[in-house]
């Protein structure tokens, strides 16, 4: 089978009443800072919480009967395993998925609330799709590839459907890349139906093998790195999804982990959603100004929200620390009564708020007559954090190994 609008079409049909079409709204905000019109493709807000319900569901759908019966193996990060999970339960098929140990708790406790059997192994999708060949081998079960099938690359290019009927005249279009099968979906999808429109494909700097690859002209496997964007962190792109990205996608742009930390941050504060930081990646790249939005249609793919809660906090804490909107001051002090006092005052005279603050003289580098006092503020912005060290400074205290 060859990946065709037809096929792509017939996906959609095929798929109805597991998917659900998901909507496409436009951020006015957004697009005023970038000066373009800005769209959000939420597939967070898909069942299972991510777009790999589309081309699990295709897949799933087109086993034989004798393929059913073998029931299924498939490696995921997270996002495919509940795909495929919800879809083969809802067909009475056996499911087996094999996990990275770094897979978000919530990912692994909904892929077994969808009744698929979960093996944890590893640290990457490399190490998962390992074993899931490896049970493959003793058990004799259909392999449901999270990207390199065209069953699977056909579901997930039901998006781009979705975007022209909403959005007929987009200009950019801009998708994560982990393995390449929701971009090779969306992109021949968008492409066939209308080759002016620009696709963008976002990895992470950490594991950008799909770039990687084009660049070299030749699938490579990049080293084994850690993400926030675990949902993308494949370190070999798939042979038919690497065809068809030099085919239809235009350009691949990397962001870093602290661009896709504000970024979740932007949609929690500024659009009240929450995104996974591989669904958060396309936004980041246009925050980061790595994409020309000027007088353009754009339409960003926030492809999944199965975010860890437990991690949240500190993606929250990282991305205000990397905006000034929280701060670390260590500040050494004389060792005397009245001096902490002094302090606090002078930086809640400055409407700095206080989150933390504790007070040590056990540090080899102090003198015997000093102390280093820790302090977390919550500060407005960059500037005002500047204020604030600055006005430290001019009362004559000395910040010690300040963190920028």
């Amino acid at each position: 089978m060859t990946v065709t609008l037809q096929s792509i079409q017939e996906a959609q049909e095929t798929i109805k009443g597991v998917a659900k079409k998901t909507p496409l709204i436009e951020s006015p905000a957004l697009g005023k800072t970038v000066g373009g019109e800005v769209y959000f493709k939420y597939e967070n807000l898909q069942k299972t919480g991510s777009f790999k319900i589309r081309g699990a569901a295709n897949k799933i759908a087109h086993l034989t009967a004798e393929e059913a019966e073998r029931g299924v193996i498939a490696a995921s990060a997270g996002n495919h395993a509940q795909g495929v999970a919800l879809a083969a339960t809802a067909r009475g098929i056996k499911a087996t998925i094999a996990m990275p140990e770094t897979t978000p708790i919530a990912k692994i406790s909904a892929t077994k609330g969808y009744g698929g059997n979960v093996v944890l192994c590893g640290s990457s999708y490399d190490d998962a799709y390992a074993k899931a060949r490896e049970i493959q081998k003793e058990t004799n079960a259909v392999f449901a590839h999270p990207f390199d099938d065209e069953y699977v690359i056909a579901g997930q290019g039901t998006i781009a459907l979705e975007i022209l009927e909403d959005l007929p005249d987009a200009d950019v279009v801009l998708v994560p890349v982990g393995g390449g099968g929701m971009i090779s979906g969306i992109a021949a999808g968008l492409k066939l139906s209308n080759p002016k429109i620009k696709v963008i494909g976002v990895e992470t700097v950490n594991v950008p093998s799909m770039k990687k690859s084009i660049e070299q002209g030749e699938i490579i496997t990049v080293p084994a790195a850690t993400t926030v964007a675990e949902g993308i962190n494949v370190r070999t792109p798939g042979a038919i999804t690497f065809e068809m990205v030099k085919k239809y996608v235009d350009e691949i742009v990397t962001v870093t982990e602290d661009e896709i930390a504000n970024a979740m941050l932007y949609l929690m504060e500024k659009g009240k959603i929450l995104a996974e930081g591989a669904g958060a990646t396309p936004l980041a790249a246009v925050l980061a100004d790595k994409v020309d939005c000027k007088g353009k249609k754009v339409v960003i793919l926030v492809s999944g929200g199965n975010a860890d809660i437990n991690f949240i906090d500190r993606i929250i804490n990282k991305a205000l620390m990397n905006q000034g909107r929280r701060a670390e001051f260590r500040v050494v002090m004389h060792d005397r009564c009245g001096e902490t006092e002094k302090l606090v005052k002078l930086i809640t005279a400055n409407n700095a708020n206080i989150l933390f603050i504790t007070q040590t003289m056990y540090q080899s580098s102090l003198n015997i007559n000093t102390q280093e006092m820790t302090l977390v503020l919550e500060c407005s912005d960059m500037e005002h954090k500047r204020l604030i060290e600055q006005k430290i400074l001019d009362a004559g205290y000395v910040i010690n190994r300040y963190r920028k």
